[in-house]
């Protein structure tokens, strides 16, 4: 038996259920120490994002603890290494069992709960900037909700791989983190429309937007050339107005991305580029994942009240074991 967190109605419960017994041959199972909240667990918990099939419906989309089991054909970890892994759900939990490819150990001098901050956010950063977007140096974007776990990630990626970044978000202490992490280029959304203030600091050529709605317009009107939106949320609605004619005559792309639902082949390969790229930076302190605050798993409702209320600036996260 493990415990995990369930889903009862309006409620979130800590309580025993039935683990895995068999442990495919790909695959290792980890002792979970940490997990964390990210805005998908707010969207599956109200019943609008389900997770693929075949995926655990318990929350939960990344994790650090101790590998307990490893399967037959993985040769990469043992019993006891310390790890983060990138899950399709089950984090909310004290065991989870995951393809081994999404699975990387600990950054050489990192703690289990700084490692939880890592997985999905720097998978996600990576995907959108480097992969879809394929991104070259110098190229500029523009980075909305960005005091988010994602947006302190995104921002010192794309900084230190030589991509300038301007940021937007709710208020004037969340800009300050992100001007120290590296955006030169800053917003507060409740002045009004980004637009100008983007144009004068010289246009971009990749929108990473988890807003969608009204934004997908003004985002089209600060894009260069051959730039690119990657769409990555719905926060401000799934409908949104498209200049079809500015799209065709500046060669503009709208790409919509999850990272959850695609194949364990396409996240073992994002999570191998992590290893190559930025496991490098973190161990030698040139970036960190930013947490803003830490609940015990008990306390689950509190803590994902703090990120729907916007409070949060950096990852929020969950402590399940020792």
């Amino acid at each position: 038996m493990m415990k995990a967190i369930k889903i009862d109605g309006d409620a979130l419960v800590w309580e025993s259920c039935a683990g895995s017994e068999e442990l495919p041959a790909d695959s290792v199972e980890i002792d979970v120490v940490w997990t964390a909240i990210n805005r998908a667990d707010l969207s599956q918990r109200a019943g609008v994002y389900p997770p693929p099939p075949g995926a655990s419906n318990i929350l939960g989309l990344e994790v650090s603890g101790r590998i307990a089991r490893v399967g037959e054909a993985v040769t990469t970890f043992k019993p006891g290494d310390e790890v983060c892994a990138l899950l399709t759900g089950g984090g909310y939990a004290t065991r989870v069992v995951v393809p081994a490819v999404q699975v990387l150990p600990v950054p050489k001098g990192f703690s289990l709960e700084k490692a939880a901050a890592i997985p999905e956010v720097f998978a996600t950063a990576w995907l959108n900037l480097y992969q879809d977007a394929d991104l070259k140096p110098g190229e500029r974007v523009l980075l909305h909700a960005a005091a988010s776990g994602l947006g302190t990630t995104v921002i010192q990626i794309a900084t230190a791989f030589g991509n300038p970044v301007f940021a937007t978000a709710g208020n004037d202490d969340k800009l300050d983190v992100c001007r120290k992490l590296g955006a030169t280029g800053t917003w507060n959304r409740k002045n009004g429309s980004f637009v100008d203030a983007v144009k004068k600091w010289g246009g971009v050529d990749m929108v990473l937007d988890p807003v969608g709605g009204s934004y997908i317009k003004e985002n089209q009107k600060v894009l260069n050339a051959d730039g690119r939106i990657n769409l990555i949320g719905l926060m401000g609605g799934r409908f949104a107005e498209v200049d079809l004619g500015l799209m065709l005559m500046k060669r503009h792309r709208l790409i919509g991305s999850t990272l959850r639902s695609r194949s364990v082949e396409d996240k073992g390969r994002v999570m191998q580029a992590l290893y190559r790229n930025v496991w490098p930076l973190l161990v030698a302190g040139q970036i960190e994942p930013l947490i803003d605050a830490t609940w015990p798993i008990e306390q689950v409702e509190e803590a994902m009240a703090h990120v729907a209320a916007n409070k949060n600036t950096g990852k929020v996260l969950l402590k399940i074991g020792e």
